[in-house]
Formats: C-alpha cells, structure tokens, sequence
C-alpha cells in the first residue's frame, strides 16, 4: 500500500525547481508564457533532482544525504520564486492556464520557508528523518550489532502469528517502534517550518494546503472524506468484531482491550493488513485454498536448483558461491514476478516497460548497504524512464504490491506526452487506485491462467473464503488511511499540541481502528513516526480514497468489459475494451478536474463507496451472522 512515498518527494524536487532564470527579474510576460516556462523549466531539471532522490532513498550514508538536501534547498528556493511570480496573475484565464496557475501552488506536500535560513534547516531536516526511518533497526542486543533486525526481518516475524508466541510479537513490534524515537524533535520543528512555508503561500497550515488540492475547499473535502468513511464504517466493524473474538479465543483475555484488538496480534507493524491473520480467520478452512506464498516460493526454489544444476551442483560449489546463486535466484524471481505484473497492463493494450525499467529498478535488497526498502514507483524524468524501488521477495503481498506499483509506472508513461504541470493523478486518490483496481481482477480464474493456483473450486464456502482474504487487504486497511491525516491535521492546526503527539496518535487509532497497544504508550515515544510517510512526508488520504476509487474503476471496466453476474467474479484481464477506457482516463493526467475524469470512466462525478459494498455483499452478510451474540464494538479513549 504506502507505497508511492518516495515519489511524492521526488515530484516535490522536481516541482520545487527552477534555474537561473527564475532568480532574476522576470521579463513581461502572459500567463501562457509564464506557464510555459515554469513547464519547461521542470522538465529541464527534473531528471537531476530525482536521481538525488533515488539516490538518497538506495545508498543511504552522508553523501547521499548531502546530495539531496542540497537539490532539494535548490528547488524549494527556485519554487518560491515561481510562487511570488505567480501571484501577479490574478483574474480570468483560459481554462488550462488557470489550473495551471493552480497547480503551481498545489505542487508541494512540502511547503517550505522564504527565509533561507529556514528553507536551509527545512531540508536538512528532511533529509534526517528519511535517512533515519530507512537505516532504522532494532538491537535487541546492543552488545550483539550483527544481531540487528531491519524492517523486512520484524515484519517476517509479526507475519509469523502462528508460529511465534504473544509475548516475541509483542517484543518484535516495541522493538521496530524504537527506531521513531530519536525523530520527535525534528518533527515537531518540521511542522513549524512548513506551516510557516503554507502560511506564506496563503493557506492556514500545511494541512490546509494538503486538503485544497482536490478541486473543492479545504472543508468540503474534509466532509466528503467523512461521508465516504461513514458508508464503509459497518463493514470494517463487523470485521473488527469477528477478528477480535477470533483472537480472544486463541490468546483468551490478551486478545482485547476494551474491545479493541492488541495493535502487535494483527500480523502488521501498523495494522493496516491483517493477511497474516488468514490461518486464524479462514472462514472455511482448506475450501478454495490459494497458496500463491507456496507457488511463489516453489518457483523461486526452482529457479536456484537450476542454477546450482548448471553450477555443477551443490557439492563441488563453496558457501561463497552458493550464496551468489542464491542471490542471483531471488533476482530472477522478482524479475519474473515483475514480469507477470507487467503481462496483465500489456494484456489489455498497454505498451510493454522499457528496457531501462529492468536495468534501473530496485527489485531485490542490496546486501551491502542500506536502502529503503518501502516499495515506490518512480518517473526519472518527463519522458517515460521509469522505475520501482522494492526489496521483493516470493509471497503473494509482495506479488500483489508489484501489480499496484506497475499502476503508478503506467499512468506516467500514459501522461507523459501532457505539459509537466499535468503530469500527476487528477488527484492524488486516483494515482494509488489504478494498480490496486487491476488487483481487483486478480480472481482465482486469473492466478490460475497464469499458474499459480490449480482450478479454483466453485461453491458459497470458496466466494466467502476468497472474500475474507481481500478483505484482510482492503477493508483493514481503510481506518488506517484515514486516520494518519487525521493526526497530522491536527499537528498542522495546533489542535494536538507536541507534548499529546503519542496520546492524540492512539486516540486516533482506536477511534478509527479499534486497535490499541498492549501497554501505554507515553510521550516518551513517537510512534507515528515507526510509519514511513510520518518522516517521509507523503500525504495519507490518498490511499484511503483509492480504496474507495478502486471498486469504482474496477465496476466501470467490469461494465465496460460485458462482464455479468456478482461484482466480485469480474476479471476484465486481456480485454480490449476495458484497456482501451482505462488508458484514456490515465492519459488525462491533472489537466482537467478529477471529477471530469471521474465522469468519463464511470459515468459519476463524485467518489462513492457503493461499489465496494456491493463487492463485499456475501461477506458482510456472513460476518454478520456469525457476529450474532457476540461482542461487537469498543470503547476508545478519549482524545
């Protein structure tokens, strides 16, 4: 999911720069000419200031750091620029020059400073806290450093929830929250620099400024994003409430607090996925079974046996060689996997990735060195030179997240040839929605054409069974992706002042989640920032609305493909309809109101999440059920 964050840095670069031309006294000039200008000063540069963003993201040291911050004191410098500039063109435009104007105020999630000094600190500061979030470890052992664990190695054990007892989930999710502990300080000055940055740019706050770029005011959308939760809320709780009886069952009273789940039982450092809760909540346990983690792994296995075959085998090969061939395994893996994500897009008429995409990508951890591992999709330049940026290994969630960053790299190449001020989602809710809708039609039919499933089984018990593993995807997660703006605005408005930053955080998650740590978290902590787009700065609604968008796209390219009978049945993989649609919604980019693009695929202009309860219509009525008698709800603190 989150998955996109390094790109909004890297757009920010980009968007914040300018070249020398910007620092002088602009000649006379229209509002066409003055648009123009700041589109071509973009693309001049934009390839530059991404590669200190891709650089600062995969070799993580001082260097690197350095690099970027220094792009980044550059561009927001030369933004600045752009936005006094811009100021002079009040009045009535021709419409794209007028969204343009728009756009130009819209186009940082990092408002930044007049004052040099303070644009200088800014960044530096940025820098800081994505360089701690990426090298972040936790040492159970402080006299044992190899004994470290990343990321990657917490999450495997939190995913463990059958194998690992409470109390080592319990210690491996405190360890990982160690790590955001040393960023309280910056972050607190963060949000004070930015403020002053939004500020001057004519908004109240930062989040002000985040929340006007959806075509309608700050309020209204802030309404609108309540009315959508309010119309998924009932699914989420009978979820909530069938997992957490499930839990109490297994770990007896730990399983609950107050009604709430225990914040390290959900399988997920933030609980904003439960899938590695699928042997606990399996509704009908064998029916329908889709082990994509074991046919996943079973070809990998394959790929190394071959490797160690041609070698000669196993025996005459020494430990150094046999790990080079492991490596060389997992990178022929992600390569295939990638490659099986990319024949879907293809499959529907879309043109096949670059050859640099496969040269330049980040697919598989590096072994010496520390990277961010989150995965993100990236546009280097204006042009159609793409990435990803992942640390793939063989299971269905890394499988799945491919698909959804493929979405991103897809809709830059489809805007790429639209002025640079229009390259980006119509909002940013669309950018996150298009790979998680081709997600959508991932059915057990499509994983089996592909050979990863045998023949599916087709009985009511296989449609509920299927439906409870996406809905430990996606109806999870949908609190999650409200909540963390949530807080944020609130410690952009002054509303949640630093000293209640953890209170207000857990406040939030269990108004939102019904989840709740084991032990009190006092302000000693700041676990928003053990999430990475707390110190990485993306913009959270997004990925809430896109799960909203997603059974909206989805239902329209569904229609769009004949298709007949229950929503959830659809796979519109390989139709030439659907993808002929699709591509021209993405090639509209930001160059015209969202809801103008809205219309145009799906024939609605506002955001609605009816499509996803009639997707989910044979589950909720079975939680329903089986929630009869039960405990159902919870008590949350108050803020």
């Amino acid at each position: 999911m989150n998955r996109r964050t390094p790109i909004a840095l890297a757009l920010l670069l980009a968007l914040g720069a300018g070249h020398s031309a910007a620092a002088k006294k602009p000649e006379p000039e229209s509002a066409d000419q003055f648009v123009a200008r700041v589109n071509k000063s973009f693309s001049d540069i934009y390839n530059e200031l991404t590669s200190a963003s891709w650089l600062a993201a995969t070799y993580i040291n001082e260097d690197s750091q350095r690099i970027e911050s220094a792009a980044n004191q550059r561009s927001l410098t030369m933004l600045n620029g752009f936005l006094e500039q811009a100021k002079r063109y009040r009045g009535h435009y021709r419409a794209d020059t007028a969204r343009a104007l728009q756009l130009i105020r819209l186009s940082t999630a990092m408002p930044a400073p007049q004052d040099p000094a303070q644009l200088k600190e800014l960044t530096e500061i940025v820098s800081r806290l994505g360089a701690a979030y990426g090298a972040g470890k936790y040492c159970p052992d402080a006299a044992k450093p190899d004994a470290c664990l990343d990321i990657g190695e917490i999450s495997d054990i939190l995913a463990d929830t059958q194998g690992k007892s409470y109390e080592e989930l319990e210690r491996a999710w405190k360890g990982w929250h160690t790590i955001s502990v040393p960023m309280r300080k910056d972050y607190q000055r963060f949000v004070e620099l930015t403020n002053t940055g939004a500020r001057e740019m004519g908004f109240a706050n930062t989040g002000d400024q985040w929340r006007s770029g959806y075509d309608m005011s700050p309020a209204d959308f802030q309404q609108e994003s309540d009315r959508l939760w309010g119309q998924v809320r009932p699914l989420y709780e009978q979820l909530q409430c069938y997992a957490k009886n499930k839990l109490v069952q297994k770990y007896g009273s730990k399983g609950e607090i107050d009604g709430m789940i225990p914040a390290h039982l959900t399988g997920n450092l933030w609980q904003q996925d439960w899938g590695a809760l699928w042997p606990l909540l399996e509704p009908y346990k064998g029916v329908g079974s889709l082990d994509i983690n074991g046919a996943l792994a079973a070809k990998r296995k394959a790929l190394f046996d071959k490797l160690v075959a041609d070698a000669g085998g196993a025996e005459k090969l020494s430990a150094v060689q046999l790990a080079e061939l492991e490596r060389k395994a997992d990178l022929e893996s992600a390569v295939a996997m990638t490659r099986m994500a990319e024949s879907f897009y293809t499959g529907l008429g879309m043109p096949a990735l670059p050859k640099s995409f496969y040269a330049n990508s980040q697919l598989v951890q590096p072994r010496d060195r520390d990277v961010v591992c989150h995965a993100s999709a990236w546009p280097m330049n204006t042009s159609g030179d793409v990435r990803i940026k992942m640390c793939i290994k063989p299971n269905e969630e890394e499988f799945t997240t491919i698909y959804h960053e493929l979405g991103h790299v897809y809709y830059y190449l489809a805007y790429k040839d639209q002025p640079y001020l229009f390259q980006n989602g119509a909002h940013d809710g669309f950018h996150e929605a298009i790979g998680d809708t081709i997600v959508l039609s991932m059915t057990p039919e499509y994983l089996n054409s592909i050979g990863l499933v045998d023949k599916p089984a087709v009985s009511d018990e296989a449609v509920i069974n299927a439906q409870m593993r996406m809905a430990l995807a996606k109806v999870a997660f949908m609190p999650f992706g409200l909540m963390i703006d949530r807080w944020r605005w609130g410690v952009f408005d002054g509303s949640i002042a630093p000293e209640n930053y953890n209170k207000a955080w857990w406040s939030l998650k269990a108004k939102y989640q019904g989840v709740a740590p084991a032990d009190a978290r006092g302000e000693e902590f700041f676990d928003a920032g053990a999430k990475y787009h707390v110190p990485g700065n993306t913009p959270y609604t997004r990925y809430f609305l896109s799960h909203i968008l997603q059974f909206q796209f989805y239902k329209a390219l569904c229609d769009a493909s004949g298709h007949k009978g229950p929503l959830y049945q659809c796979n519109f993989a390989g139709n030439a309809e659907a993808g002929r649609r699709y591509w021209a919604m993405l090639g509209k980019g930001a160059s015209q109101p969202w809801q103008q693009t809205m219309k145009e695929l799906t024939g609605k202009e506002e955001m609605d999440g009816s499509a996803v309860l009639e997707y989910f219509a044979p589950l909720q009525a079975w939680l329903t059920k089986q929630n009869e008698g039960k405990q159902c709800g919870w008590q949350a603190p108050e803020a």
